[in-house]
């Protein structure tokens, strides 16, 4: 039973695909950067808000 030939073709950007994975990972943490402390005073002031009304 013989094998097809292997085909390269199939394989993909290997380069491409990790430019890609470090530039998402790059955007991710810049957005974070950015948008993190905003975030975290919303949160606390929301945490404030639900604790006021235990009494």
């Amino acid at each position: 039973m013989e094998h097809p030939p292997l085909d390269d073709s199939d394989r993909g950007d290997v380069p491409g695909w990790v430019l890609v994975t470090l530039m998402t990972a790059g955007l991710v943490l810049a957005l974070w950067a950015v948008a993190g402390p905003a975030l975290t005073d919303l949160f606390q002031q929301a945490i404030e808000r639900v604790g006021s009304f235990g009494g």
